[in-house]
């Protein structure tokens, strides 16, 4: 019998359920809240300034690459990843099923390394972090609990 392990994801929290006899049990919960803070909570300071080129010699805000909770959703993912590859490398799970929000369903799965995603069977692109085990398990074509 497979040991089946399912990520339901979004940017702030990171539910890992496992699938026995077709029944889903809550086996973790990650939490990130600084995903969900406002842009102005994470950045300190203001971004620097440039001289334009032109002979006017004007001056302009310098844009950044990313937002600040751009750059905190993305470590979120990396971390979610790296336990993930963890628990793959200690033989905790055979099998992966991941169900995320659209976007930060394709992070997550960038930062799997390739041992980790060559054991995921499933993508599902849908926001279900915050919903009860009833609503995954109809995702997932399993029987009401």
């Amino acid at each position: 019998m497979s040991n089946t392990w399912i990520v339901v994801a979004d940017s702030t929290r990171a539910r890992i359920l496992t699938l026995e006899h077709r029944t889903l049990s809550e086996r973790e919960d990650l939490v990130h809240p600084a995903s969900r803070a406002a842009e102005h909570d994470l950045v300190s300071d203001r971004g620097g300034r440039s001289f334009d080129s032109s002979r006017e010699g004007g001056r302009h805000a310098l844009e950044p690459q990313h937002t600040a909770k751009q750059v905190e959703v993305d470590a979120f993912a990396r971390e979610v990843a790296q336990r993930l590859d963890r628990a793959r490398a200690e033989r905790e799970f055979d099998e992966l099923i991941l169900i995320a929000a659209p976007q930060f369903l394709g992070q997550l799965s960038a930062h799997l390394d390739e041992a980790t995603r060559r054991l995921v069977t499933r993508r599902i692109d849908k926001n279900l972090a915050r919903h009860g085990l009833d609503d995954i398990g109809g995702a997932l074509g399993l029987p009401r609990q």
